[in-house]
């Protein structure tokens, strides 16, 4: 698998935000308007996609249709640990630090993470 660029991971977000299969016309109504895209941008985006593999499409009769290849859970776990490989050498701690050095780490977010270790401890 490999990283998508911004344009790209935006329509996959409306793709997996719907259920498939998704059409342009869809993809335009949520996404296209709001960025200003033409049809022809989300119409070339979609195939830069389906040549990535990230999703399939089938012709039906005007309109196309496309099916996610990828599913949204396992593109994040990638993304995620890219991310951490590169900037925090792979350190769970590290990573924690940095958001903590700068106080954005709420008590609710604290009591979420120890729950979450407690349950990979068994």
């Amino acid at each position: 698998m490999k990283k998508l660029p911004d344009a790209e991971f935006e329509v996959m977000k409306v793709v997996w935000a719907n259920e498939a299969p998704i059409t342009t016309s869809i993809i335009m109504e949520q996404l296209g308007n709001k960025k200003k895209w033409r049809a022809s941008t989300a119409i070339t985006l979609l195939s830069r996609l389906i040549d990535r593999g990230f999703l399939r499409t089938e012709k039906n009769s005007k309109e196309r249709s496309y099916f996610p290849l990828v599913r949204k859970e396992d593109y994040l776990r990638f993304e995620t640990n890219n991310f951490m490989k590169l900037y925090h050498e792979s350190s769970f701690a590290s990573f924690v630090t940095a958001l903590h050095s700068e106080k954005k780490i709420s008590e609710k977010d604290i009591d979420e993470l120890q729950k979450i270790i407690k349950e990979w401890r068994g």
